[in-house]
């Protein structure tokens, strides 16, 4: 009843007092020599601003249920004057229910991003027509984090979100930047979008769910059958697996879900995990060493 009550009091969320984002944000132009360093002082202020003063959806939150998200962008070259091309790393996570635990749902770095930016220049963006590559990227990650966080609370519930940053992404090829277009590679913004939304990979998103709605968000109230639940959400990415063996989701999963997994099964009420370590070196043998550390 107390889960039932906490996922009605997120949904009314909905109307209250804020905007929806709390996101830290920060510019790393360690890399680069770069003499008007002021630059980067103002576009991360910028950055602040618009990822936490926009009105990203038709509702708002109380201040407290705002999404906790960091951004990082790292400028490694400057082109000219006003042209950087860097890296960003985006962070989001949200509370587990009933306890001070927050929990990381999304991990992910985009490795290639690229810009212009004049200094004091305002960040506006039109979602009919390409202006500017930074606004995009920023837009695209918003309607990204608001999607992640609703697919934590209700299957698929973040489908519209992920449709608003697909349009972003469809705007955005106007402008030839790299990332946006399936002939970019792997690991880009165009291919996390267009896995998201693809049926192929809707077992990747079922696990979001399972995993935290009724998984960690029960740890405090049944820890037992939390485990087997968060347990069974992860193995059944086999699935996907067994279907789509390179496919990019997983990867995006354990980055960002992978010590989690081990602390979630180092104490507590024990389960069998045989079956899970099994599974885990089967789809994720990157991270090996890290499963022999969950107790069978």
């Amino acid at each position: 009843m107390r889960r039932l009550l906490f996922i009605v009091f997120f949904l009314l969320s909905f109307s209250s007092r804020a905007q929806e984002l709390n996101c830290v944000v920060f510019i790393n132009d360690a890399e680069i020599g770069f003499s008007n360093r002021k630059i980067f002082e103002t576009l991360q202020n910028a950055v602040f601003e618009y990822m936490n003063n926009t009105k990203w959806t038709s509702s708002v939150y109380q201040t407290h249920e705002r999404i906790n998200c960091s951004i990082t962008i790292n400028i490694l070259e400057a082109i000219s004057a006003n042209s950087f091309r860097g890296s960003l790393q985006l962070k989001v996570s949200r509370p587990v229910f009933n306890s001070t635990y927050s929990t990381s749902i999304l991990n992910f770095n985009d490795n290639n991003i690229s810009f212009t930016y004049e200094e004091f220049e305002p960040l506006v963006y039109n979602e009919n027509n390409f202006d500017s590559n930074l606004v995009s990227i920023l837009t695209f990650y918003a309607y990204t984090i608001l999607g992640y966080q609703a697919d934590t609370f209700g299957y698929k519930g973040g489908e519209n979100f992920f449709k608003l940053a697909e349009n972003v992404v469809n705007v955005a090829q106007q402008g030839g930047g790299v990332g946006w277009n399936r002939i970019d590679g792997n690991f880009t913004r165009y291919q996390l979008n267009e896995n998201l939304l693809s049926p192929v990979y809707e077992q990747y998103r079922k696990t979001m769910y399972e995993y935290h709605l009724l998984g960690l968000d029960r740890m405090v109230d049944n820890t037992r059958d939390a485990k087997e639940v968060i347990s069974k959400s992860v193995q059944d990415l086999e699935n996907l697996f067994n279907d789509r063996p390179n496919t990019f989701l997983i990867r995006v999963f354990f980055d960002t879900k992978g010590d989690e997994i081990v602390d979630v099964f180092a104490d507590g009420p024990r389960i069998d995990t045989s079956g899970l370590r099994e599974v885990l070196s089967k789809i994720y043998p990157a991270y090996d060493e890290k499963w022999k550390e969950i107790k069978i």
